[in-house]
């Protein structure tokens, strides 16, 4: 595995692995890599010929008072994760790098699929994330790029960029890696204290408990909604931002409940803000 750290280094390379035929998967991540991360890994080294791994926390998504500084960081282990995973190429681009005026004139806004959800806590997170996406897939090129479905406003936001600006990229999603009890893996987990990460869990019980109202047929929306914020709030140590139930497509709330739909959910325990989604069907 190369580790590259400058731009035009890595477009060099990649830009003679593609002269040569051969295809390239890209991971993109703010590093902190986890058994999530690896899985993204594996399904690009299954399904292309080059294995790139970008690690960069964007500042530009993280709002006054996030946890951009507290953000956790362990460049050793990401490196023999990667590794391990059969990456061939490792990008870690600083700051300076990626952003060397120290300033950002140019973003991305992507609209409708942005707003509610995690833009109502967050209104500028998504044109953050736009706008490093669209740098980093010009910076690698024509690739499949792959994602989990743990953050999935984010692959909306991702997928309707690459669309409306024709951006040579296919957006792959995966499936959402969890722990036994059904956590999703997250960097930010690492921030849960004990009696935290006990309850963590009811985040994905409620989504659950949605569902299969929807199983028995429950079509009105905001019983579903109900339901779920209701069973995270019970929680003393769980403090709901939201709980919806969506378009999948759309992200919009769809009243009755048809087609395919996506439940999500999000809320913060002590330190920690963690999301959550599942897919259902009417």
């Amino acid at each position: 595995m190369t580790t590259i750290t400058g731009i035009a280094a890595l477009r060099a390379r990649l830009d003679t692995e593609r002269a040569a035929g051969r295809t390239v998967g890209f991971v993109p991540t703010m590093g902190y890599l986890h058994a999530g991360h690896a899985s993204l890994m594996t399904r690009a080294r299954a399904e292309t010929d080059v294995v790139i791994v970008s690690i960069f926390v964007n500042p530009l998504q993280f709002a006054a008072g996030e946890d951009l500084a507290a953000y956790p960081h362990d460049l050793a282990a990401d490196t023999a994760m990667a590794q391990a995973e059969g990456v061939d190429v490792l990008f870690v681009p600083t700051e300076a790098e990626m952003y060397p005026d120290g300033v950002v004139h140019t973003s991305v806004r992507v609209m409708q699929v942005s707003a509610g959800l995690e833009a109502s806590t967050r209104p500028t997170h998504f044109d953050g994330v736009a706008t490093v996406v669209a740098k980093l897939f010009a910076i690698v090129g024509t690739c499949r790029a792959y994602f989990g479905e743990k953050d999935f406003q984010q692959i909306a936001v991702v997928r309707r960029m690459v669309r409306d600006l024709s951006v040579p990229v296919e957006v792959v999603a995966c499936p959402t890696q969890r722990d036994p009890d059904g956590l999703a893996l997250s960097s930010r987990n690492s921030y849960l204290l004990d009696a935290e990460r006990a309850v963590a869990p009811v985040l994905h019980a409620a989504l659950l408990a949605g569902r299969m109202a929807i199983d028995a047929g429950e079509v009105n929306p905001a019983k579903v909604r109900a339901l779920m914020a209701d069973l995270i709030s019970a929680e003393p140590l769980a403090h709901l931002d939201y709980a919806e139930v969506v378009d999948a497509a759309t992200l919009q709330t769809v009243d009755p409940l048809a087609g395919e739909l996506r439940l999500l959910a999000a809320a913060r325990f002590g330190r920690a803000r963690l999301i959550d989604n599942i897919g259902a069907e009417v």
